[in-house]
């Protein structure tokens, strides 16, 4: 009964915010500042989501074959490769790394 719960609450939270979303003025969401931070806000939390799946376990900080293959897909960024270039490289280094050790 209690995850019913939490899934009603959670349902019910996400809709508020986006009823207030369309409830904030027009002229609040064309100032500099909100449309910089509107801009960034999802890069920033991807970046937080991507670290976190890579280097967390549970409650603690692991460096594994999942570092190396965000290292490779970094490297293959840097180099401005194709976006099915960067994910390749990681899969493969990460694959790799896990079928050495």
């Amino acid at each position: 009964m209690n995850v019913w719960i939490a899934i009603a609450l959670t349902a019910a939270g996400c809709y508020l915010a986006k009823l207030l979303g369309l409830l904030v003025p027009a002229g609040v969401l064309e100032r500099p500042l909100v449309q910089r931070l509107a801009a960034l806000l999802p890069v920033a939390l991807l970046a937080a989501l991507t670290a976190q799946q890579t280097f967390g376990a549970g409650r603690h900080l692991t460096l594994d074959a999942r570092g190396a293959g965000l290292a490779a897909a970094a490297l293959a960024l840097a180099l401005r490769a194709p976006f099915l270039v960067v994910v390749g490289a990681a899969v493969v280094v990460t694959a790799g790394i896990r079928a050495l050790g």
